[in-house]
């Protein structure tokens, strides 16, 4: 719940959004291109095993699909999708083995997939099919409302050679974080014109608060604790439909947080082939992919990133313009006590209004 006195004043958030949404119409895709760096992409009939392992060695949560038959990238695999592997599986009573993983493409599980998004989707929102993509002309503005709009954590930005989409390059992940990053670094010696930057989070419509005790309004934030097993934290993130979730102690304090890209740990030493979900803990699943000194992830600075309910907006900004960070977590001063979490997605959906 946040402080309900003192808000900054709709002119101010206005004129704020009106200066941001000019910076993104008015720059392109180009402009989330580094100098230096590789894109990795996955032939859709590689087995899904080999990809599990991809993702986990390279240390990316996202890949493009190429189909070469049809010479075009059609798809994106992503942690989400192991996610959804496990979960089948131990639905019909079986562990992801190396046979299982063997045995299917990526390809065929993305077949599969389209009748169980269907199953999942309660809320009657047609399944996407084929490749959400931009271009490296469209505005930053566009390819923002394009991953907010289709709920991905990425945008693969495609060049076509010719008229009829063939030859087409792979340049870039796109993400909101990388856009985010444009933003900061624009407005940083300019945050004048951008009156809302130096208000204190507490203070904005941004993200999602612990209840306070009456509030008929507040949203519940999803919260685990490190005992819990897996297979409850996997099922949350699928049905609250969030990337990550605070793991705290009986007291509330944050202990570390589980992510979908967490999913890719089990692939060390094979560790899929060797667990249940409903018996491995959130706590002996983070150790997979940490170093066993320390064991949670106050020592992983990308991991847990933290903020108080006093910080501004701008300091916020700026850490979710890091690679790799896509939310932080809102602690009370001095006890770590979790009073909320403010994503990636909650900052554009509040900055584009």
């Amino acid at each position: 719940m946040q402080d309900a006195t003192h808000r900054i004043s709709e002119t101010d958030i206005q004129i704020s959004r009106h200066c941001i949404s000019l910076f993104l119409s008015t720059h392109s895709a180009y402009d989330l291109l580094p100098e230096l760096g590789k894109v990795i992409a996955l032939d859709v009939n590689l087995p899904v095993k080999q990809a599990f392992h991809i993702l986990y060695e390279q240390g990316i949560p996202v890949a493009p699909l190429w189909d070469s038959d049809r010479g075009q990238f059609v798809g994106v695999l992503s942690a989400l999708d192991f996610i959804l592997i496990l979960r089948e599986l131990g639905n019909h009573g079986l562990n992801l083995t190396e046979e299982e993983l063997e045995k299917h493409t990526i390809s065929a599980w993305k077949e599969g997939k389209q009748q169980l998004c269907k199953q999942m989707d309660a809320h009657g929102r047609p399944f996407q099919r084929g490749l959400i993509h931009a271009c490296p002309y469209d505005s930053l503005k566009d390819v923002a409302l394009k991953i907010l709009q289709n709920e991905v954590a990425t945008v693969p930005i495609i060049h076509a050679s010719s008229h009829d989409g063939s030859f087409p390059q792979l340049l870039h992940l796109a993400s909101l974080s990388g856009i985010l990053k444009c933003i900061c670094r624009h407005f940083r010696h300019s945050s004048s014109s951008l009156p809302i930057l130096q208000q204190p989070v507490c203070k904005i419509r941004l993200g999602t608060w612990v209840p306070k005790l009456g509030d008929p309004n507040g949203r519940p934030l999803a919260m685990l604790r490190p005992n819990a097993s897996l297979s409850s934290a996997l099922s949350l993130l699928v049905e609250a439909r969030v990337s990550s979730i605070p793991i705290v102690d009986d007291n509330d304090l944050l202990l570390d947080t589980y992510s979908r890209s967490d999913i890719t740990a089990l692939a060390k030493n094979r560790a899929y082939a060797l667990i249940h979900l409903d018996e491995m803990s959130i706590h002996q699943a983070l150790q997979l992919g940490q170093d066993a000194n320390f064991p949670y992830g106050f020592f992983n600075g990308h991991r847990c990133q933290m903020c108080l309910r006093s910080d501004s907006l701008q300091k916020v900004m700026e850490r979710l313009a890091n690679p790799g960070v896509r939310r932080i977590i809102i602690v009370e001063a001095g006890s770590k006590h979790v009073e909320g979490i403010i994503s990636l997605s909650d900052v554009f959906r509040f900055l584009l209004g």
